[in-house]
């Protein structure tokens, strides 16, 4: 049995030689990018907090996004709908399966009566 032959397919070519020098080839570089780094380099120390030009980092809370600001231009477009909405939204979990239950018989309703 011959390892170093190269197996030919309909799509392409396995040759286990290539494959292991391109691995060896890929560690090579990665070990000398991770060489050529900044050696003095400490955990724990100012270097590991983010660099913002020189202002300090900001509470969390004070930069955090919430969904009503991302999602502005698309409730206030559709006030009217939420408008409406909103007071049926109880937070009873009754409430919404008493809904579905609802829809679904009356979805079933529909097909049996027009089927």
């Amino acid at each position: 049995m011959d390892f170093t032959a190269t197996l030919v397919t309909g799509t392409g070519f396995w040759n286990p030689i290539i494959w292991i020098l391109a691995f060896l080839i890929t560690f090579i570089v990665a070990y000398l990018i991770w060489r050529s780094g900044v050696s003095t380099y400490q955990k724990g120390t100012e270097q590991v907090k983010p660099y913002l030009s020189g202002n300090a980092e900001p509470d969390k809370n004070a930069v955090h996004i919430r969904g009503g600001n991302l999602y502005w231009g698309f409730t206030e477009g559709l006030k009217g709908y939420y408008s409406r909405l909103i007071p049926l939204h109880t937070g009873d979990l009754n409430d919404y399966m008493l809904w579905y239950f609802g829809v679904v018989i009356a979805v079933f309703a529909l097909v049996v009566i027009f089927l």
